[in-house]
């Protein structure tokens, strides 16, 4: 922000602040004036007390009320909770004496209510605590709506999956996360409540309250007889003003201690943990929202899974169906001998690690641990020593690194003995240095534990190195699986190739054993001769296997020398294709742009059938890969 922007903005702050001061600096001079000796202090403590003690409890029920009110309507997506969402803030919009004339015609002496409490709710203290209950309640509403719609999901499906039921969830995870702005609507609606005069005053003139008993001194003695009347609400605005200073400045500073340690800390002993069983996992996921439509299908025959995608492509809703997060609509989830659908999610015994890692903002890395349904402290002692935090116990997931976020939310899943862990783009967030780091901590935690892992990513390198099967999906469908090997070596199609990164991978026919014509229209020799004659495949020449030669048999165009990881390549256009051709730094020196001849050795052109046709077919129904 500039000078000439600040210094208009800060004029305008000072304008408003000066402004909001002044009357309490107007008030000063008239203590002198003020009619000290003809207070009624015995009614004047009367109406402070009526006030307060209305207040209070109107506050109370207001709190009991509204905060489940609040959390409702902020989860319901319903015209009818709209419109009840919007029928509750009306009293914020209504001129209090509007309020007081409503509250009459349910609660007045002639009302059905009124003559079936024979008059009892108005002209006494129940009808403060109703009137001001009816103004002041869209203060609190109000704030726990916002609160909680700004609570993500995350935290309420990571409870679910770690054994908490709804009501659990709600008082130990949301409530807590909410309450500093439930707090502060709290405040605001038993301010309100105190300070009630036009409801107050038509439902229940007596007994006094301090509004309408200051109204009444005003009336009958003027201006001199305001200033003892001011002092109790002067005081109490002072406390809460207090109050809410101090409970700011006592909430932790998240950032006050980072400590950049993401590398996986070494075993300091050999792991005597006895072996857990080894199941795997199968699954037939369909899922249909709005005009998304997913069914896949995917069997597996390792512990180490990826699913693999674009974004949009179902990858995270299929891990939700898998944790119950999400209803699946058709189709089973196992694990072993154990058939997951009819489970809820807190019954699954599934460890669920979201994009953010998923830890309770309120709660410190110990209560973190604990907080699992069936935390086994002893599995959670050795999971923190194992992976390093035993430093960390007292910090919060603000003072921790995203390396250190990994380590506990991997240890929590662990103490639980999880023998179904997921992963949901874990690395998303981070930059390549530590991306690369956390995932080779990830990988050396893979081959100690015995649980399944199912990574979603969008990265193949990521898959590759983290998973030994992938699953292979768009839009919902499945396009290939199988192992890493067989995957990335054959794709299945060329939008597979896509998905996968995978560069000089094409399409063709074959004309004779060992012989290839591209989609291109130029021919390939191979070294296969195993392919009969007609057959659709697809082919991928190896970088290394193209060479610039000027009796090459191919022409072609080269565009561009590219450094890729560490390695140069030439980028080149042979029939209408892109080509990567390995190079090393002295071959890249000579390297011209423009046209060129080009020798592709046989041995490195590898073919396989063409199962584009097949992907095509499948992808509208479920496939199930067996690697």
């Amino acid at each position: 922000m500039t000078r000439k922007t600040a210094r208009p903005l800060l004029w305008l702050a000072c304008l408003l602040a000066l402004y909001l001061c002044a009357p309490f600096i107007a008030s000063i001079p008239q203590i002198d004036h003020a009619d000290w000796a003809g207070v009624d202090w015995s009614g004047t403590w009367s109406a402070v007390a009526v006030s307060a003690g209305s207040a209070s409890i109107a506050a109370l029920v207001i709190l009991i009320g509204g905060v489940p009110l609040g959390y409702w309507l902020s989860r319901s997506n319903s015209r009818g909770m709209a419109l009840l969402g919007f029928i509750v803030q009306l009293p914020l919009a209504l001129p209090p004496l509007t309020s007081g004339i409503l509250l009459l015609f349910l609660l007045g002496p002639y009302s059905w209510l009124g003559r079936l409490t024979n008059g009892a709710l108005t002209d006494s203290f129940t009808g403060i605590v109703l009137a001001e209950t009816f103004v002041a309640a869209p203060f609190l509403i109000v704030a726990a709506r916002s609160a909680f719609a700004a609570i993500d999901p995350v935290y309420e499906d990571v409870a679910s999956t770690l054994g908490h039921r709804a009501a659990s969830r709600f008082f130990r995870v949301m409530l807590p996360i909410a309450w500093p702005s439930i707090r502060a609507g709290l405040v605001l609606a038993w301010l309100r409540a105190f300070g009630e005069f036009g409801a107050t005053v038509m439902v229940a003139y007596h007994p006094y309250s301090l509004p309408v008993y200051t109204y009444v001194v005003f009336g009958g003695q003027g201006r001199p007889a305001m200033m003892p009347l001011l002092l109790p609400t002067l005081v109490i605005a002072v406390l809460c003003a207090a109050l809410s200073v101090a409970w700011r400045d006592g909430r932790p500073r998240l950032l006050d201690v980072i400590d950049n340690g993401d590398a996986l800390d070494q075993p300091t002993q050999e792991d005597a943990r006895p072996a857990l069983p080894n199941p795997r996992l199968a699954f037939a996921l369909r899922r249909k929202l709005g005009a998304f439509d997913l069914d896949i299908e995917w069997a597996p025959s390792t512990r180490r899974l990826a699913i693999i995608g674009p974004s949009g492509s179902g990858k995270s809703l299929a891990l939700k169906l898998i944790a119950g997060l999400e209803q699946n609509e058709a189709g089973y989830v196992r694990f072993g001998e154990t058939q997951l659908d009819p489970l809820p999610p807190e019954q699954r015994h599934i460890g669920y690690v979201p994009q953010d890692y998923g830890l309770f903002p309120h709660m410190t890395l110990a209560r973190q641990l604990s907080f699992p349904v069936d935390a086994d402290a002893a599995s959670a002692r050795y999971w923190v020593e194992h992976l390093g935090l035993s430093a960390l116990m007292g910090r919060l997931p603000g003072q921790l690194s995203f390396g250190q976020r990994q380590r506990v939310a991997l240890a929590r899943a662990l103490s639980r003995h999880s023998q179904l862990l997921l992963f949901d783009e874990p690395f998303s967030a981070l930059d390549t240095p530590r991306r690369r780091k956390l995932q080779q901590s990830l990988r050396a935690l893979q081959r100690e534990i015995s649980a399944v892992t199912v990574l979603v990513t969008h990265d193949p390198d990521e898959a590759a190195l983290l998973a030994d099967e992938v699953l292979v999906i768009e839009r919902g469908r499945v396009l290939q699986a199988g192992t890493v090997d067989h995957v990335f070596r054959q794709p299945a199609s060329l939008q597979v190739a896509a998905l996968l990164g995978l560069h000089n991978v094409g399409e063709g026919k074959v004309l004779a054993p060992g012989m290839i014509e591209t989609a291109a229209g130029f021919v390939l020799e191979t070294s296969q001769h195993d392919m009969s004659a007609g057959n659709s495949v697809m082919w991928r020449i190896a970088p290394s296997a193209i060479s610039i030669a000027s009796d090459g048999a191919q022409a072609g165009t080269i565009d561009s020398i590219e450094l890729r990881h560490g390695d140069l390549y030439a980028v080149a256009e042979i029939g209408g294709m892109r080509f990567d051709i390995a190079c090393d730094g002295d071959a890249a020196h000579v390297i011209q742009r423009g046209p060129a001849r080009f020798a592709i050795d046989p041995r490195g052109v590898s073919v396989w059938m063409n199962g584009s046709r097949v992907a095509r077919q499948e992808s509208m129904r479920p496939v199930s890969s067996h690697a």
